[in-house]
């Protein structure tokens, strides 16, 4: 992918690109990399998710961009305001990795899995279907999604790069 048009995507973070915008996130281990694509308008998406939900924010104003359940509906909305229609719109994830391995099986700990559930449930929830996934293990990844063509580069120390 060209480096020209290269939109990056911050952790707790996430932006939408029109036609010939590259999205990129870095350091997903536990966080997740939802993105969305309108094809007939070529219109993407991309959000780097680190929790599942807003229930927990303890700060004053909420970083909607930081919780599966706030950032996907905002990154809805601002992809709507380009033109996309949800109808049309597919998702793929990536990240979600169990990081480190705990003596106590404690829900609270496994923050991976809980962020891929959280944003599949989401989905959902909008009715908007899943279309490939690159998600859990226990490395992390980089990845670079292309507006024009939709797809979903990720890249990993362990496993090199793969397309979605």
């Amino acid at each position: 992918m060209t480096q020209t048009n290269l939109i990056k995507v911050g952790m707790a973070d996430l932006n939408v690109a029109r036609l010939t915008g590259v999205l990129k996130t870095t350091g997903l281990g536990s966080c997740v990399g939802v993105t969305l694509f309108d094809a007939r308008q070529k219109i993407a998406g991309m959000a780097h998710v680190m929790l599942p939900s807003s229930e927990i924010a303890k700060e004053g104003s909420l970083n909607v961009a930081k919780y599966a359940d706030t950032a996907l509906p905002e990154m809805i909305r601002r992809m709507k305001e380009l033109g996309a229609s949800m109808d049309r719109m597919e998702a793929k994830l990536a990240g979600g990795a169990q990081m480190f391995a705990f003596a106590t099986g404690s829900d609270t700990m496994r923050i991976g899995p809980r962020n891929v559930d959280a944003c599949k449930e989401m989905l959902k929830k909008f009715s908007i279907p899943i279309k490939a996934e690159d998600t859990g293990g226990n490395y992390g990844r980089t990845i670079e999604f292309d507006s024009e063509t939709g797809i979903l580069v990720i890249r990993s120390v362990n496993f090199g790069v793969k397309e979605l």
